[in-house]
């Protein structure tokens, strides 16, 4: 048997929606005993998110939750109670990894802030992702990714210059802040090997999303340029857009320069001098994109990808939801698993996000229905009595 890149790391995971349970999502991938911990008394507002099994919302159809959490254990604990933070604390006694993404204060509230979970455990490695970071006039800040979008420049530069802004669709912040919390999580294991320290990481999820808009960030500062919607256009390329075919679906088309643009002038029957030059092309994007959307409505959008892509022109139908689960490179990669589901019988998400040759990951366990591990958790890791899990039951801490 393989054994797995992160075998043996005690992982407890304190977080909800997407931001943080991606980041668990990921170690639980490639061998990591995540140990989640929520409460019924106060759902996960992922539970809450659709799409759901059979159309029907309940606290366990969510397949959005199925997908972020998959792999993992799963505790209810109600951490209101001190009872159940005492059940937290001893989990923390045994952990490697500490995710939480409560609002700042609230785990200091509890007694469970980074100085009293090192007393419990001095190498632990705490990682604490925000919307806004631990400190600062923000810090205390509530909201989710679309607030994580606006804060970060990108509600104002998705759309077309002349509407309203409308964003990145979902929460954009969530799916790129775990990316960033991961690696430096890594980085931070590999110094506790090498010291055998601890540490607190403070991720702010608008601040990881602002990275992305680096290039603009820095050509306001240095032009003052202050970038805006363009639709699907681009600054530097052209034609560069979304275009219609003949059969309701969209193709999209991007042209580096100008070899690229003779392959597709060709498929075109456009001769004209005006567009050889890119500085041309851009002069005349609006007259361009009503030609080359009149000419991929002609057609499926199919044979304008594949009659594109021959010629060497990036070009690419836009999937949507039941396209992707048929995309030929999707399944080459099993990118979509199914698991084995106690409610449902059969569940899908999303294979691992990351493939390594030596120490593949796995994915053979979906998402914890409330509860589902309490027994697992308390008795075989802590090692609880029966007594002492009745005295917490009686009590309402497992809940």
């Amino acid at each position: 048997m393989t054994v797995q890149a992160l075998s043996g790391l005690r992982v407890l995971d304190l977080c909800w929606v997407v931001a943080g349970p991606a980041v668990g999502r990921v170690l639980a991938d490639h061998g990591a005993e995540v140990v989640r911990v929520e409460s019924s008394t106060r759902l996960d507002t992922a539970r809450l998110i659709g799409p759901f099994h059979d159309g029907a919302p309940t606290a366990e159809s969510s397949i959005l939750y199925g997908d972020v959490n998959a792999g993992k254990l799963g505790l209810t604990l109600n951490l209101r109670l001190e009872q159940a933070r005492d059940v937290l604390r001893d989990l923390v006694r045994r952990s490697d990894v500490v995710l939480e993404s409560f609002s700042p204060g609230v785990m200091d509230g509890w007694g469970l802030g980074y100085d009293e979970l090192r007393a419990l455990n001095e190498s632990v490695i705490v990682l604490s992702t925000s919307l806004m970071g631990q400190t600062g006039p923000l810090g205390t800040f509530a909201g989710y990714g679309n607030i994580g979008a606006a804060m970060s420049g990108f509600q104002s530069l998705v759309g077309w210059p002349d509407r309203v802004p409308f964003g990145p669709y979902g929460p954009y912040s969530d799916y790129v802040a775990p990316r960033f919390a991961l690696v430096i999580l890594l980085a931070a294991l590999d110094r506790r090997a090498e010291t055998g320290e601890g540490c607190h990481i403070d991720v702010a999820q608008v601040e990881t999303a602002a990275y992305f808009l680096a290039p603009q960030i820095a050509d306001c500062l240095t032009s003052g340029h202050v970038a805006g919607r363009m639709g699907n256009r681009d600054p530097e390329l052209a034609p560069h857009g979304v275009y219609p075919s003949s059969d309701g679906r969209w193709v999209a088309i991007a042209v580096r320069g100008d070899e690229d643009w003779r392959a597709l002038a060709e498929q075109l029957g456009v001769s004209d001098e005006r567009f050889a030059t890119t500085s041309g092309r851009l002069a005349h994007v609006d007259e361009l994109d009503d030609r080359v959307g009149e000419w991929t409505a002609r057609q499926p959008a199919a044979a304008v990808e594949a009659l594109l892509q021959e010629h060497g022109v990036p070009a690419h139908v836009a999937i949507d939801s039941e396209t992707a689960i048929d995309d030929a490179q999707f399944r080459s990669r099993a990118h979509f698993v199914e698991l084995e589901h106690e409610l449902y019988g059969k569940t899908v998400v999303q294979g691992s996000r990351y493939r390594l040759s030596g120490t593949p990951a796995v994915v053979d366990r979906s998402a914890p229905t409330l509860g589902r591990d309490n027994d697992y958790v308390l008795h075989d890791l802590l090692g609880y009595d029966d007594a002492r899990i009745a005295a917490l039951d009686v009590v309402g801490a497992l809940t």
